[in-house]
């Protein structure tokens, strides 16, 4: 993303115009399953130009508003508290609106399953509640991950995983009318098993799809950023043996630290999720209503959590992709990196970090 800081300037209207996101164009479903990105059509705000725009969180874990982004003129971003004086001409709407938007910039994450939770906490109003999903591409693109928690459910129903299955819904279509004899008993046992009716049955998979669906879109977020991590930090150890670094003790603890942290968090977060799995195997290995419900709650509980933490480090990460494209930097350039943009938030992703894993321990 972007660091408006640093290479924005501000135009004539003061809003402050940086390289564009390279992905903020891709369309509403980048938007919607994005962790770092809320449009704001999603809350019924009052100004005009303010339903248009987007409340994004830059690599300080700082929020701002965009209120336009194209190719050629890059991002206008506004912060929150000067939003009043770009929409003169609605003191009073603008007033209400930046209410609701300073509310919004309390959340750690912009990610559908961390909305849910906090703007009903917060009491914030969604113009259609069917936002607060993944898109059908997202969907579709998590079909591998789902798999691990599918393949329990043909099992117990149709004892093979012969069937095709895309995602939940074709499983929930394959149970409302199944062709065979035993999947229907299995059906009815599971039914007995979870004290709902066969009626029922659906309801169940369709919070079971969502739950372990939540699960599997946090774990392409851990795949693809723990390598990226593991990259970052081999490239700041890299300088740990520059003349610069050696005649700078506290250059030298500040990248150490600061991998130590990074390192720390991502192998916390990964077993986190080795937990998930387990708790979810055994969920099969004794299926009732109570253990559903257990492993319900207990994932819901965190999908806070494991936003913040993947949100802060996405846009951190991404940054240090473009920043540092071809790799290089010389000791000086590494370590003011770490320095301006790396450490500004990091200690709450820290935070946040071991007060989940705390809550499983």
């Amino acid at each position: 993303m972007a660091d408006d800081t640093d290479t924005g300037f501000a135009d004539r209207d003061g809003c402050v115009v940086s390289a564009a996101d390279p992905g903020s164009s891709a369309g509403d479903d980048f938007d919607r399953d994005s962790l770092h990105i809320l449009p704001l059509t999603l809350v019924p705000l009052e100004v005009p130009g303010l339903q248009r725009a987007r409340l994004i969180k830059n690599v300080r874990l700082e929020n701002v508003i965009e209120v336009f982004n194209d190719n050629r003129t890059g991002s206008g971003q506004v912060r929150p508290e000067n939003l009043p004086a770009q929409f003169e001409s609605y003191k009073e709407e603008i007033e209400r609106d930046v209410n609701i938007i300073q509310k919004l910039c309390r959340l750690n994450s912009f990610d559908v399953y961390s909305l849910r939770i906090e703007l009903r906490r917060m009491s914030i109003n969604v113009n259609n509640y069917a936002d607060l999903s993944l898109s059908s591409s997202k969907k579709a693109e998590l079909t591998e991950y789902m798999k691990v928690f599918t393949r329990p459910l043909m099992l117990n129903v149709y004892g093979n995983e012969a069937r095709k299955v895309g995602d939940v819904s074709d499983i929930i279509s394959m149970f409302a009318n199944p062709d065979r004899e035993e999947a229907l008993r299995n059906l009815k046992m599971m039914a007995d098993k979870l004290s709902v009716s066969l009626q029922d049955i659906p309801t169940f998979l369709e919070d079971y799809g969502d739950i372990f669906l939540s699960l599997a879109y946090f774990r392409q977020y851990i795949d693809g950023i723990i390598p990226e991590v593991h990259k970052f930090v081999e490239w700041t150890n890299q300088v740990l043996d520059s003349r610069e670094v050696q005649m700078n003790p506290n250059a030298g603890k500040l990248i150490r630290d600061t991998g130590h942290d990074m390192t720390e968090i991502t192998t916390s977060i990964a077993s986190r999720f080795e937990s998930f799995n387990q708790r979810s195997k055994d969920f099969w290995n004794d299926i009732n209503a109570d253990s559903f419900r257990r492993i319900r709650n207990l994932i819901s509980s965190h999908h806070v959590t494991i936003g913040g933490v993947l949100c802060g480090l996405a846009v951190k990460m991404n940054l240090w992709r473009l920043r540092f494209a071809r790799g290089g930097g010389g000791p000086h350039r590494r370590i003011e990196f770490i320095r301006s943009e790396i450490l500004p938030g990091l200690s709450h992703i820290r935070a946040l970090e071991n007060s989940a894993r705390a809550t499983l321990e």
